[in-house]
């Protein structure tokens, strides 16, 4: 015992439990505290033989006798000097007012806490449980169960006197009672029962399995999952129990309620407690190590979570409790009482009493940092940021970064200093110092804050110098990503330039002082860097600072550069530098000049017009595939210059089309038969310009000539009787493919023919199906009303009585008239009838 004694004095207040596989990545489910304080104290002196749970408080039996009601962190608020011995049960109703106590030597009370009004009795034989109406406070009746050698109900009748009625007795003593609402489940040496108190039936009996294991050694543990799910343990099975209605039909002489067991299993340990959490259950394991050469050494209690199944269980936990004693201890010994209200249990021991409550989200990160899981506990503290109650954020974060600077991982760590910091300037600064220090100032430098809230000019500026002794490209993606009013501008670009006197040609710092300049609004020197440089971004600076004055001298370098980007930023931009003064610089470069008149005649035919004469010699010397194409769309081109051009150069299709459309259709035509030499354009000359003469002409060259003459058998069919080329052509001339040429003059000629017929048949369907329309519309009938006149006498159509005799006449031009006012007809048709609106209109109403 001495030993005992040295370790439970060695023990600590702070409780920790030890799980199976004290290695384990897998987090706990539940966190566990010994319940300190004023209940340290008791025990020392005194030993805890039961104890109840309300939302509001506890209530602690000893083996003294005596009653402590303790607030949840284990303080003395009230105490019962109850008995001299071993108090074996405590109840509280729903409110927490009615307080109900048994003891060993048959003592029974039940008071109010507030009132001290109620029930006190001495029996005759220990009082093992106790159980009052969880709606004592309310009920007009005060029920209350006792259980020793019988099941005793208690009630207080009218008369305000007490009432008892046996439930139940004969089969050994009562050990435990849990009454939900109008149903009291208890359990004796041999079964567990359930009474309906608002039927006044018993309505089930549990046998106990483990009838080897004596029952005051291995009590029945019983617990309300809700008012109808029963939860037993007893040794080493559990059984859930539902209460269900019965069908009003099956009733007969039966209970209207019965029990279904809805899931048995057995375990491996012996069962000391239950609780329900949610779908799961939360089980007190008393462990007998048998395999122990010393009998009486009993190992520690377990918690375990488990799930229960139909006729198994998974096990979701499993933690070893080291309470105080815990080789002192029997099964008979431990109790678990929980919470209703909360996930808040208690494992009740002789010498020690524990909470246990699900772990919440604190605890949760309290486990990832243990574990240097600094990610996951950053990221879980950021979600429930606005109902954490211990942790700081920031000071996770913090950890997070030491540990990945310990570890050398300066890239990951610099990066969360974003998340981390935030907007806390003081911090950053001591983090870059502290990245300065180690020689890592590159890795922090492309997350420091570049947004409304921005550290010292002094810190980018140093990190700007590091860059600049060492990483020259490094130094200019700080300066293309940096905001220009980070730091110092001038200060950095004397530094720039201290660097260029040692390497003046060096393209990245030359870049980089162009976008220094830029940033302090000296465009100029930006720009003749980058047109030193042929840097793309050129074109950018231009558009972006509206530098096109500046570039008016600078045109011809700009083309050099990139004749394409040039050509378009100037045409987009004629508004601010001018046509003229675009052809002035390029004066001396007819090339580029070329290039960009070409541009600017394809965009608008006309802007450039005063140029166009130029332009036919530029064509001829760079362009000629487009000189022909500009020579046709150009209404500002003078002819006789581009004849000139052209003949000198002997440009025989474009003499051609300028011939042709100076009004010389003739020469046009023979310099193609001979210079060309080609019939099928003479031929398609001809066709266009659709001249006789020019016909003629063609015949006349080609009749001696017979590849010529089977060209324009092949092609003139349409345009020119072939008869009268066939009659030209000399007797035995042999003619290339003469038979095939005039096969096709037939088929022309056939289809012409087809062409003819068809056109004349679909011209008189036409007429017929517009004169049958036209029949059909002037046989339709025409309303007459009393609005319609006499075009003749103006007055209405119609007379005024209907009865008497009446005659009108109605062209199909919808003039009326009354039979009397016509004019009666004469002249070259005798007998016909006609307008006279109408026929003062033409001169012969039939035309």
């Amino acid at each position: 015992m001495a030993e005992v004694e040295e370790e439970a004095r060695k023990q600590s207040e702070e409780f920790t439990d030890e799980s199976e596989e004290e290695d384990s990545e897998d987090e706990p489910k539940l966190k566990y505290e010994r319940l300190a304080n004023g209940v340290t104290e008791i025990l020392q002196k005194d030993a805890a033989s039961c104890m109840t749970v309300h939302d509001k408080f506890l209530a602690l039996g000893t083996h003294f006798g005596k009653v402590f009601l303790l607030d949840i962190q284990g303080n003395v608020t009230q105490k019962f000097e109850v008995s001299s011995v071993k108090i074996n049960q405590i109840s509280l109703d729903e409110s927490g007012e009615h307080i109900g106590v048994c003891s060993e030597d048959g003592k029974v009370q039940v008071l109010g806490l507030y009132t001290r009004e109620g029930f006190h009795e001495i029996f005759d034989c220990p009082i093992k449980v106790v159980a009052v109406h969880p709606q004592f406070t309310k009920s007009n009746y005060k029920q209350f169960v006792t259980g020793g050698k019988k099941l005793l109900l208690y009630e207080r009748n009218w008369l305000n006197r007490w009432k008892m009625t046996v439930l139940h007795e004969g089969e050994g003593s009562i050990t435990n009672i849990k009454w939900r609402a109008n149903l009291i489940a208890w359990a004796n040496n041999v079964r567990v029962k359930i009474y309906d108190i608002s039927s006044k039936q018993c309505i089930t009996n549990v046998l106990r399995d483990n009838v080897h294991l004596r029952p005051d050694m291995y009590p029945c543990s019983l617990c309300w999952k809700d008012n109808t799910t029963l939860i037993i343990g007893w040794g080493t099975s559990i059984k859930i129990c539902a209460v269900k209605e019965r069908n009003p039909t099956e009733m007969r002489d039966l209970p209207s309620r019965y029990v279904e067991i809805v899931t048995a299993f057995e375990t491996e340990f012996f069962i000391s407690g239950l609780a329900p959490l949610a779908d799961q259950l939360v089980v007190l394991y008393f462990v007998k190590n048998s395999d122990h050469m010393d009998e009486e050494f009993r190992a520690r209690p377990r918690l375990d979570i488990i799930l229960p199944l139909h006729e198994s269980y998974e096990e979701i936990s499993s933690d070893a409790l080291t309470v105080r004693n815990f080789r002192d201890n029997e099964c008979r010994d431990y109790r678990l009482e929980h919470s209703e209200g909360e996930s808040l249990f208690y494992i009740i021991s002789p010498k020690d009493i524990v909470g246990a409550r699900e772990r919440d989200q604190d605890d949760h990160i309290d486990w990832l940092l243990e574990k240097k899981k600094y990610e996951e506990a950053l990221m879980a503290a950021d979600i429930s940021f606005k109902n954490i109650k211990r942790h700081d954020v920031q000071k996770i974060g913090m950890a997070y970064i030491n540990h990945l600077v310990e570890k050398g991982d300066y890239d990951t760590a610099a990066r969360k200093c974003q998340k981390v910091l935030g907007k806390n300037m003081e911090l950053w600064e001591n983090e870059v110092y502290r990245f300065r220090t180690i020689g890592q100032l590159k890795a922090i430098s492309q997350y420091l804050p570049r947004g409304d809230l921005r550290l010292k000019p002094a810190i980018y500026e140093m990190i700007l110098y590091e860059f600049l002794k060492t990483d020259y490209e490094g130094f200019a993606t700080l300066i293309s990503t940096w905001p220009g009013d980070l730091y110092n501008n001038k200060v950095i670009v004397q530094a720039v330039n201290d660097h260029l006197q040692k390497d003046p040609s060096n393209s990245t710092l030359l870049t980089t002082l162009a976008e220094l300049c830029t940033y302090d609004q000296r465009y100029d020197k930006a720009l003749e860097i980058y047109l030193k440089l042929r840097h793309k971004d050129v074109y950018q600076l231009i558009h972006r600072h509206n530098l096109f004055t500046s570039i008016e001298d600078k045109i011809v370098l700009l083309m050099d550069f990139d004749k394409e980007k040039a050509v378009d930023m100037l045409l987009d931009n004629e508004d601010k530098i001018s046509i003229d003064r675009v052809v002035e610089e390029l004066a001396d470069r007819p090339k580029l000049l070329h290039m960009y008149l070409h541009e600017l005649f394809k965009r608008d035919h006309h802007k450039g017009q005063k140029y166009h004469e130029r332009q036919i010699g530029l064509y001829a010397e760079f362009d000629r595939p487009n000189l022909l194409p500009f020579l046709r769309d150009s209404t500002h081109c003078p002819l006789e210059k581009a004849l000139e051009v052209c003949q000198q150069r002997n440009f025989v299709e474009e003499t051609v089309f300028l011939l042709s459309r100076m009004g010389n259709s003739r020469r046009a035509l023979q310099m193609i038969m001979e210079e060309l030499q080609d019939v099928d354009k003479a031929i398609e000359f001809a066709k266009e310009q659709d001249d006789a003469e020019l016909w003629e002409d063609l015949i006349s060259y080609s009749i001696d000539k017979p590849p010529f003459i089977t060209g324009l058998l092949n092609n003139i069919g349409t345009h020119v009787d072939p008869i009268l080329l066939i009659h030209r052509i000399k007797e035995g001339m042999e003619i290339p493919n003469l038979r095939d040429s005039l096969v096709k003059i037939l088929q022309d000629y056939n289809l012409q023919i087809l062409l003819r017929e068809g056109c004349k048949k679909i011209l008189v369907a036409d007429s017929l199906s517009l004169l049958q329309k036209m029949h059909k519309t002037q046989m339709r009938g025409v309303r007459v009303d009393e609005e319609n006149i006499c075009e003749s006498c103006h007055a209405a159509i119609l007379p005024s009585d209907m009865g008497k005799p009446f005659g009108v006449v109605m062209f199909h031009c919808r003039h009326m008239f009354h039979r009397e006012c016509l004019p009666s007809s004469g002249g070259a048709f005798p007998g016909v009838q006609y307008c006279n609106i109408c026929s003062a209109k033409r001169v012969d109403p039939w035309k």
